[in-house]
């Protein structure tokens, strides 16, 4: 709990969900890090490495403040911050069921969850306070992002990684499962992320433009930047407000298919460039 209030909090939680045995690593409330506070796998060796004992059935990793929620399976391999919304939402629908929202980033594994139980998916623009607009807007019963946000309507509209922690639990114990094999139990994809540098003087909107109508015959969604849908993976181009860069975004089945759209696009946008200037 990244030495974090939320660690008082947390193990009350934990002790009112009838955990047995919490063991605790970086959890006194001191407000310093021992590593890099963001719950990302290339900061979390030390309880990786605590999870490979064998000792635990899962791990939970937070951020600061507490609106983002990382696991650690059983083995000690990372759960993926992108299936921690797709996990809780799947116990969601199942007792409660209604539509799902989260940003164009995420993971298209949601919508497959969703419709899984016969409800609507919804995809928001990046951000929190789109995705709380879109779930209220839709009347979604669960939604987040990909980061491990989870946002829960029935509990309050904000991002709240112990909300997350309580649906995960109840959910694991429900399946009767271990975590490796929960998660094994979803579609796995993969995303890549990437960017391209270009210089002040490049028309972007132009380029973005262009890039829509050589894939006007794919799914395009306009809300935040452009996301090109093709049957089988997506990328997403969202320009930055204050740089000259594109970020993209891709997903596939593999690690290898995410990356090569998105290098297929980068090297569109590269070719466009020469051309296109303000």
């Amino acid at each position: 709990f990244r030495n974090s209030p939320c660690s008082l909090s947390s193990f009350k939680a934990f002790h009112c969900l009838g955990v047995a045995h919490v063991e605790k690593l970086y959890c006194e409330p001191t407000g310093d890090f021992a590593h890099n506070p963001e719950p990302l796998e290339k900061n979390l060796g030390d309880i990786m490495n605590l999870m490979k004992k064998g000792k635990a059935d899962v791990a939970f990793v937070v951020d600061p403040d507490v609106d983002r929620l990382a696991m650690v399976c059983e083995d000690g391999t990372m759960y993926g911050e992108e299936y921690t919304l797709v996990t809780v939402a799947d116990y969601v629908l199942k007792h409660t069921p209604g539509n799902t929202v989260s940003n164009l980033s995420s993971t298209r594994a949601l919508r497959d969850v969703t419709r899984k139980y016969g409800m609507q998916y919804n995809a928001s623009a990046v951000g929190e306070v789109n995705v709380v607009a879109k779930m209220k807007e839709t009347g979604a019963v669960i939604g987040g992002e990909g980061n491990g946000g989870i946002i829960y309507p029935a509990s309050h509209y904000g991002r709240d990684a112990l909300v997350g922690i309580a649906l995960f639990l109840s959910h694991l114990t429900y399946e009767g499962k271990k975590v490796s094999e929960l998660r094994a139990s979803y579609p796995s994809y993969y995303i890549a992320k990437n960017k391209v540098d270009l210089t002040p003087e490049i028309n972007i909107d132009a380029i973005l433009s262009k890039v829509k109508k050589l894939y006007k015959h794919e799914e395009i969604n306009e809300v935040d930047g452009i996301k090109i849908d093709f049957a089988d993976k997506w990328v997403h181009l969202r320009k930055s407000n204050t740089e000259p860069i594109i970020r993209i975004y891709s997903e596939a089945s593999t690690p290898k298919a995410a990356e090569e759209i998105g290098q297929k696009v980068i090297d569109i946008i590269k070719d466009l460039s020469l051309s296109i200037r303000d």
